[in-house]
C-alpha cells in the first residue's frame, strides 16, 4: 500500500525532472544538428540546432529559477534544499545555497555556457557551426552530470529535484516512513558557514564564468582543426581569449579577497589546492593571448596556439575533477565531498583529450612550421620565452598539487609539503621574477628586429628609477632574503617601464595601452604581495602570565578580558568592551586606543568587531574584522572565546553559589595547569599521612596530592586533596581554596602510568568573559588591491582594441 504523504510539493519536482532531460536532449540534439551543419553546409541543420539550443537554454534557465523557488521557499522534501539551505538564513545568501553543492554549480556552469553561446551565434559568422558543435558537447556531458539515472547499474550524475525520501541516505530512516515526516523536519542543515560572506555571493558566478569563457578558444581551435582553416581561427578567437585572462583572473582574485576578509589564516593566498587548480589554466591563457599576438604579427607560432588553446581547457576540466572528485578533501576548503561522479567526470576530462589528440595528430604534417629561427632581439622570441616560463610555473603547480591523484592512481604514499607556501614560493619566485623583467623590457623589442643601441637608451631609464627605488625601500624592508629584493626590482621595474611605455612610446594613448595598464596591475599585484606578506607583523602579544598552549603561542596571541583590561597592542592599546549577539554572530567589540603625548590620555582610534558564526552542523566558525588604512591593514581575529556568556563576577549571596561542573586533569608529579585564575602544580604524592584520621589499618592506603597554587599576582597557595583505599572501597577527601573559588579532588591512581586524576570545580563567579584574539598589521596591501584593478581595466582595454581591430578588418559574419 502507497504513503500518502502529507504537504510534498511533487509538481514542482516533475517539472524540474522534465527539465533535466529536456535540457539533456536539446543539447545532444544541438551537437549532432550542428556537427552535419558543419560537414554538409545545410542551412536547416544550422536552423535545427538553434532550435535545439534554445530549448536548452530555456531548460537551463528553467531549473535554475525552479531550483532557486524551491531554496527561497524551504521546501526540505527536496535532499538539495535541505543540505543547502534553512530558515534562519539571511536572503542575501540564498544565491550561495545555489551553488554550494556540485549539482548547482554544474548548473551555474551550464548556464553561463549558454549565454556565451548566443554571443557566438550573434557573432561567430562562418566559425558558428563548428564552434557551437563544440559548445554543445561540453553541454551534454555537464548536463549529464545532472541526470540522475542509473544506467547498466551506472548511476549518471546526481538530479537536484531528488526526493528527501527516495535518497539512500534517508530512505530507509523510520521517520521517512510516517506520511506527515515533512513535519518533524523543522529545519535544513544549511549553508556552509564560510560561505556566508558577500564575496561567495558574487565570487562563484564570476569564477564559472571564467571557467566557461575558456571553452571558447578551445573551440574555434578545434573547429579550426575540422574545417582545417589552421590559421584563420586566431583572429575571431583572440578576444574571447583576452576576455577569458580578464574574467577568470578576475574571479580568482575575488577569491582571494573573499580568503582576506574571511578566512583565518591572515593572508589572501595559501597556495590551497584548488586555487591552485584555478590558477594554472589562467596562465596556459596568458601564453595563448600571447602566442595569438606572436601569429598576428608573425604568422608564426601555428601549433603552439592549439597547443595552448587545448591545454587551457584541458586544465579546467581537470581542476574539475580535482574539485569534486573528493580526492582533496582533506587538503582543501573548497573541495566537494565525492559524490561518487569521480568515473564520470574521468570520462568526460578525456573525451576532450581524445578528441583533441586525434585532430592534432591527423592535420599534424599540415601544422609544421619552417619558418627561420627568431632573432634574439625579436619581440616574439621574448614573449615565446616567456611563454615557456609560465609552462614551467604550471608543470611545478600542477604535479605538487596532484600529489593525491598519484598516491591514489598508483599506490604510492607521497607526502604534501609541510609548508606550502614556503615550497611554492621557491619555485614560484623565481618565475615571477623572470616575468615582471620580460613584461618590463617586452614591449620595447620590435617583431622581427630590434636596434640594441636603440633598446639600451629606452629602458636605461627604466631600469636606473627601479635601482633607486629599490635601494631607497631597502631602508624599509630591512634585513631581506636576496630573491626577495630581486622580485621587488623586478616588480618596481615592470610598473616603472610599463608606465614610461605608455607616455613615451605610445604618446599616452590610453585606447592602446591595455597591455601596459594590465602588465602595470601585475607589476604592482606581486609588489604588494611581496611587501604585505612579507613585512606583515603579529602585534598581539600575551601579556599575562598564563600559557595559552601551542595551539595559540604566547608571542601572537593576546588575552583579554572584558572591560578589565586596556593592554598594549604594537602601538596601540586595546580593550574588549562588549559582546553582542545578531542573528547566528557572536560580535566582539575590540576598541583601538592610541597614547597622545601631549596629554597623556589614551584617545580611542576605532573599534573592530570580529565575530564568531554558530553553526550547530559544521562548528563554529571564526571570521576576522580589518581596519583599512591608506598605507595598511590591521586585520584582527578571534582565536578562543567562550561561546555562553560567563555570569556576573559576583551573586547576591557567594555563600549559595554553585559550582560548575569538574573538570578532569590527568598528572604526573611536575605537572602543572591552568584554571580560569591560577596556575596549579602538583609538587609531589604524600605518603606519610596522619592514619588515624580515616581509622585506616597497615593493608590500607593513604596518599595527598601536593598542590601548590599561582594566583595571577603570583600569591601562592598550598593544598592537599586526600586519596584512600581502606578494606578495598575507595574514599576522598576534597579540599578548598575559597579565596580563588577552586575546589579539588583526588579522584584516581593510574598505578600504570603513576598518574593521578585530579577533578577540579571551579565557582561560577570565576568565569571572567575573555577572549584570546590575534592582530595582525598588512603594510601595503593596497599596492596589491590597486594592481588587482589595474590588471581588469588593462585587459578590458585590451579587448575593447581586439574587437575593434576584427571590426574594422571587414570580418564577414555569416548571418
Amino acid at each position: 500500500m502507497d504513503i500518502q504523504y502529507i504537504g510534498e510539493q511533487l509538481l514542482w519536482g516533475k517539472i524540474g525532472n522534465l527539465l533535466v532531460f529536456t535540457a539533456f536532449t536539446a543539447a545532444l540534439l544541438s551537437a549532432i544538428s550542428y556537427f552535419f551543419s558543419l560537414r554538409t553546409d545545410d542551412k536547416s541543420w544550422r536552423k535545427l540546432a538553434r532550435q535545439a539550443f534554445a530549448i536548452h537554454t530555456i531548460s537551463i534557465t528553467g531549473i535554475f529559477a525552479l531550483l532557486f523557488y524551491l531554496i527561497l521557499n524551504h521546501r526540505f522534501e527536496y535532499v538539495y534544499v535541505w543540505e543547502h539551505s534553512n530558515t534562519i538564513m539571511p536572503l542575501k545568501y540564498i544565491l550561495s545555497c545555489f551553488w554550494e553543492g556540485q549539482e548547482g554549480s554544474f548548473l551555474l556552469w551550464m548556464f553561463w555556457h549558454c549565454a556565451l553561446g548566443w554571443v557566438i551565434i550573434a557573432t561567430a559568422g562562418e566559425w558558428e557551426n563548428g564552434v557551437m558543435f563544440v559548445i554543445s558537447l561540453v553541454q551534454i556531458f555537464l548536463a549529464s552530470m545532472i541526470l540522475g539515472v542509473v544506467i547498466l547499474g551506472y548511476k549518471m550524475g546526481n538530479n537536484p529535484f531528488v526526493l528527501l525520501r527516495d535518497h539512500p541516505d534517508f530512505a530507509n530512516l523510520p521517520f521517512i516512513k510516517m506520511p506527515d515526516y515533512l513535519s518533524k523536519i523543522k529545519d535544513g542543515r544549511g549553508l556552509n558557514p564560510l560561505l556566508q560572506n558577500y564575496w561567495m555571493t558574487i565570487h562563484p558566478p564570476t569564477l564559472f564564468l571564467g571557467f566557461a569563457s575558456t571553452v571558447i578558444p578551445f573551440a574555434f581551435a578545434i573547429a579550426g582543426l575540422m574545417r582545417k582553416k589552421f590559421t584563420e581561427w586566431i583572429k575571431p578567437a583572440m578576444p574571447w581569449t583576452f576576455f577569458g585572462v580578464m574574467i577568470l583572473g578576475t574571479g580568482i582574485l575575488m577569491g582571494a579577497a573573499w580568503a582576506y576578509e574571511s578566512l583565518s589564516f591572515g593572508g589572501f593566498w595559501a597556495w590551497d589546492p584548488v586555487e591552485n587548480a584555478s590558477l594554472v589554466p589562467w596562465m596556459t591563457m596568458v601564453g595563448l593571448a600571447h602566442v595569438m599576438l606572436i601569429f598576428k604579427h608573425r604568422k608564426r607560432s601555428i601549433l603552439s596556439n592549439f597547443i595552448l588553446a587545448i591545454v587551457t581547457f584541458f586544465f579546467i576540466l581537470y581542476s574539475t575533477f580535482l574539485t569534486r572528485s573528493g580526492i582533496l578533501g582533506n587538503s582543501s576548503v573548497h573541495a566537494f565531498t565525492d559524490l561518487g561522479m569521480s568515473g564520470h567526470l574521468i570520462i568526460y576530462m578525456f573525451f576532450f583529450v581524445a578528441l583533441s589528440a586525434y585532430l592534432l595528430i591527423k592535420n599534424y604534417k599540415a601544422l609544421k612550421e619552417t619558418h627561420e629561427e627568431e632573432h634574439l632581439s625579436s619581440r616574439e622570441f621574448w614573449m615565446f620565452i616567456g611563454m615557456l616560463v609560465l609552462v614551467i610555473g604550471c608543470l611545478q603547480i600542477t604535479f605538487t598539487t596532484s600529489l593525491p591523484v598519484f598516491n591514489k592512481l598508483f599506490g604510492l604514499n607521497l607526502a604534501a609539503p609541510v609548508d606550502a607556501i614556503d615550497h611554492y614560493n621557491k619555485w614560484q619566485v623565481p618565475v615571477a621574477i623572470f616575468i615582471c623583467l620580460l613584461i618590463g623590457v617586452g614591449q620595447y623589442f620590435k617583431y622581427k628586429k630590434t636596434e640594441w643601441k636603440e633598446f639600451r637608451k629606452k629602458i636605461t631609464l627604466s631600469l636606473m628609477l627601479s635601482l633607486l627605488v629599490t635601494g631607497l625601500s631597502a631602508f624599509y624592508l630591512g634585513e631581506y632574503r636576496v630573491h626577495y629584493y630581486i622580485l621587488f626590482f623586478a616588480s618596481t621595474f615592470a610598473v616603472i617601464a610599463n608606465a614610461s611605455y605608455i607616455f613615451t612610446v605610445l604618446k599616452g594613448k590610453l585606447g592602446n595601452s591595455g597591455a601596459s595598464i594590465a602588465h602595470i596591475g601585475i607589476g604592482l599585484i606581486l609588489m604588494g604581495a611581496l611587501i604585505s606578506n612579507s613585512k606583515k607583523e603579529v602585534i598581539s602579544r600575551n601579556l599575562k602570565n598564563v600559557d595559552l598552549g601551542k595551539d595559540m603561542p604566547n608571542k601572537e596571541n593576546i588575552m583579554i578580558e572584558q572591560k578589565v583590561d586596556t593592554l598594549p597592542m604594537g602601538n596601540y592599546y586595546v580593550t574588549y568592551s562588549k559582546r553582542e549577539t545578531q542573528g547566528v554572530n557572536v560580535l566582539f567589540n575590540i576598541e583601538y586606543f592610541q597614547l597622545n603625548p601631549q596629554t597623556g590620555v589614551k584617545e580611542k582610534q576605532f573599534e573592530l568587531k570580529p565575530f564568531v558564526q554558530l553553526n550547530d552542523r559544521m562548528g563554529n566558525v571564526a571570521e576576522p574584522a580589518t581596519k583599512h588604512f591608506l598605507t595598511k591593514d590591521i586585520y584582527t581575529h578571534i582565536t578562543y572565546a567562550e561561546i555562553e556568556k560567563p555570569q556576573s563576577r559576583h551573586t547576591e549571596d557567594e555563600h549559595e553559589e554553585e559550582y560548575q561542573p569538574a573538570k578532569n586533569q590527568m598528572l604526573a608529579i611536575g605537572d602543572t595547569f591552568i584554571t580560569s585564575n591560577s596556575f596549579v602544580i602538583l609538587r609531589s604524592l604524600k605518603k606519610d599521612l596522619d592514619r588515624n584520621d580515616f581509622q585506616l589499618n597497615d593493608s590500607d592506603l593513604i596518599v595527598g596530592a601536593d598542590l601548590m597554587i599561582q594566583d595571577i599576582n603570583k600569591k601562592i597557595y598550598e593544598s592537599l586533596p586526600v586519596f584512600v583505599i581502606k578494606d578495598f572501597s575507595i574514599y576522598t577527601r576534597s579540599t578548598s581554596v575559597d579565596e580563588l573559588g577552586l575546589k579539588f579532588e583526588f579522584s584516581k591512581i593510574d598505578p600504570a602510568t603513576g598518574k593521578i586524576e585530579l577533578s577540579v570545580s571551579e565557582k561560577k563567579s570565576n568565569k571572567a568573559d575573555f577572549i584570546v584574539m590575534k592582530a595582525i598589521i598588512f603594510p601595503g596591501i593596497n599596492i596589491l588591491w590597486i594592481g588587482c584593478l589595474l590588471m581588469i581595466i588593462g585587459s578590458v582595454v585590451a579587448i575593447r582594441k581586439r574587437v575593434i581591430q576584427n571590426m574594422n578588418s571587414g570580418n564577414s559574419t555569416e548571418k
